[in-house]
């Protein structure tokens, strides 16, 4: 979550601060404010949308070749003006803008406080500004040394002066930071999409690590100083991938894109012998047979994708798997050793949550597998090995396309360790891969029903609940379901294993209140239809979503949806197409914007 962009170079920095936030507004923001260097420091600021501080910024001749911006995700400090960044110091002539969260900031301000300093906001980065101003001699990088010393927490900080104006000063511990080269300057941010414009050649700041560019390029350093270098990637994504390409928005576009997205994430995944092959491995076969137990470590759309992973795995492998909220890991205590592999799950790989569980279970001895979306990132950098989905740039804060092909990813490494520890024969796992290769087609079939579902959309949208139910893959997927339509409809909607609605959540259940029931063909399809019969009595209007060439399920449900027919185990990635549908319809239906929800951003980075 938030935004930063920076740049010096010969050309007016306003237009490309300001460009690099517009691309940086899908991580999510409640403000926005930048700062250039001119003759002093122009600073603005404010709360709301980008539109606001366009607007204030308007009437005012702002030159200047160097500068930072910020698009701010409230943390420390409701969404105003007075909280949103950059951030001064007493001077009025040091700006700061930062990204995640600065853990000891009270004792930080308290002690400003009493040496003098006038802090005006509630924020956590406030206080970096005055750290900064106390050591600043004629010489901003080593105050800003000087100044990160003091802190504790996860950062990336940028940092310019009205003294030195042909300079920003960054740094970063865990929070992204990346820099690259334009023909007219250099810039720095904090995600890919802001530099695509000047290059795709980046380089990633890797954590406790110091980067001054100027006009003429980019040094790094540690941050006692010693030379030191990032980690270069290159960015497959062209400025195309981030526009609407025709759609009304980005989160449409990328529920189109899934079965492109799918036959990428399964593309050269095999070997001429038949045998499956992940992205960077870094444990040997051996070290995968000693594996005893999985834990499967995510959050939000990512912890359902690792749901539905632990029956693949364990099916398949035959190892026991916990899945577990990723904030909640390190904090419980697990039992892990060497014998035990983590599982991590992030779309973004930054997600703060997931990568300080990595952490722990590093320092535990256990063994970490990531699966991500984003090439180079923090947690693809710390694991062990590294199945990457190959989804390409998802813009829409909602998960579509990344929760699909994370729940592809991971049955693709439930696979790989099937083949290792053979407990599958060769011909069974090909088997499967042929399978997995018909999704594609089933995922377009499946976006075939946008009519449907949207005119069931329209006739519920104006529900206050929502219940979802499923079981087996099905319960995960009716999860997801729920998650997306309280994501960006606001309607309250719960996901429920549908063997538990009589031990309490069919209390819920009266005349008229919509259940979605996930009922595809599967070994516990059965259970399914009597679950969908105790709703069905109490007057629910249900509708399910079923197996294409089912004729028991019409005689129950009210609405259904037909999906076409594929593996069980599979059947979650088909599932998902019409119920984010139905979530996108119905927010449309209400009016709402589906990029931009309220209160949520892409990548969560702070705890």
């Amino acid at each position: 979550m938030c935004g930063i962009i920076g740049y010096v170079g010969s050309e007016p920095a306003l237009p490309i601060l300001l460009d690099g936030l517009r691309r940086l507004e899908y991580r999510g923001y409640d403000s926005a404010g930048v700062a250039v260097v001119n003759d002093g420091l122009t600073v603005v600021r404010r709360a709301g949308k980008m539109e606001a501080l366009e607007k204030a910024l308007s009437p005012l001749p702002i030159a200047g070749s160097s500068g930072i911006g910020h698009t701010r995700w409230a943390t420390h400090g409701g969404p105003t003006d007075r909280n949103a960044h950059p951030h001064l110091d007493c001077t009025g002539r040091i700006a700061v803008v930062h990204n995640g969260i600065i853990e000891n900031f009270l004792d930080l301000r308290e002690r400003l406080a009493a040496e003098g300093h006038a802090l005006d906001s509630e924020t956590d980065t406030e206080a970096i500004a005055h750290l900064i101003e106390a050591a600043y001699d004629g010489d901003l990088v080593a105050a800003v040394r000087a100044a990160l010393r003091h802190l504790q927490g996860a950062f990336s900080v940028a940092v310019v002066s009205a003294d030195e104006p042909g300079l920003v000063v960054a740094a970063k511990r865990t929070s992204p930071l990346i820099v690259g080269r334009a023909g007219h300057g250099t810039l720095l941010a904090s995600d890919p999409p802001a530099l695509l414009p000047y290059t795709r050649e980046m380089v990633h700041v890797l954590d406790d690590q110091l980067v001054e560019i100027t006009a003429d390029g980019a040094r790094i350093t540690t941050f006692e100083g010693a030379p030191a270098e990032g980690e270069s990637i290159h960015v497959d994504w062209d400025l195309v991938a981030a526009e609407k390409a025709g759609f009304p928005d980005f989160m449409l576009k990328e529920i189109f894109e899934q079965p492109d997205a799918v036959a990428d994430t399964l593309r050269g995944r095999t070997l001429p012998d038949g045998r499956l092959t992940l992205d960077e491995l870094r444990l040997s076969e051996e070290e995968l047979r000693g594996i005893d137990k999985v834990f499967v470590v995510a959050c939000g759309s990512a912890f359902h994708a690792g749901l539905v992973a632990k029956y693949a795995i364990e099916h398949w492998t035959r190892l026991p798997v916990e899945i577990e909220i990723a904030s909640e890991f390190r904090y419980r205590d697990p039992v892990l050793d060497r014998d035990t592999l983590v599982l991590a799950v992030s779309q973004s790989g930054e997600t703060i949550d997931t990568l300080e569980a990595v952490r722990y279970a590093k320092a535990q001895r256990a063994k970490v597998m990531a699966v991500v979306n984003v090439v180079g990132s923090s947690v693809a950098r710390e694991a062990d090995a590294v199945v990457y989905q190959h989804a390409g740039l998802e813009v829409g804060v909602c998960a579509t396309k990344t929760f699909v092909t994370q729940m592809v990813a991971l049955k693709l490494l439930a696979l790989y360790l099937a083949q290792v520890r053979a407990t599958m024969f060769p011909e069974e796992v090909a088997a499967v891969v042929r399978q997995m290769r018909t999704l594609p087609a089933a995922l377009r079939e499946a976006l075939g029903l946008r009519e449907q579902v949207a005119g069931i959309a329209r006739e519920i949208a104006g529900a206050p609940d929502v219940l979802f139910i499923g079981r087996h893959v099905g319960y995960p997927v009716a999860l997801e379901g729920a998650l997306k339509l309280k994501e960006i409809s606001y309607v309250h909607a719960e996901g429920y294993p549908a063997g538990e609605l009589k031990h309490g959540p069919i209390a819920l259940v009266e005349e008229g209140v919509p259940v979605v029931a996930v009922a595809t063909q599967c070994h516990v399809y059965p259970k399914v239809l009597s679950n969908i019969q105790e709703v069905k009595a109490r007057g629910a209007r249900v509708i399910a979503v079923a197996s294409a060439g089912d004729r028991d399920i019409a005689r129950h449900a009210g609405d259904v949806i037909f999906v076409p027919r594929t593996n069980e185990l599979l059947a979650p990635e088909v599932v998902s197409i019409p119920l984010q549908l139905l979530a996108y319809e119905v927010a449309k239906t209400r009016g709402l914007d589906v990029d931009r929800p309220r209160n949520l951003a892409k990548s969560v980075t702070v705890e």
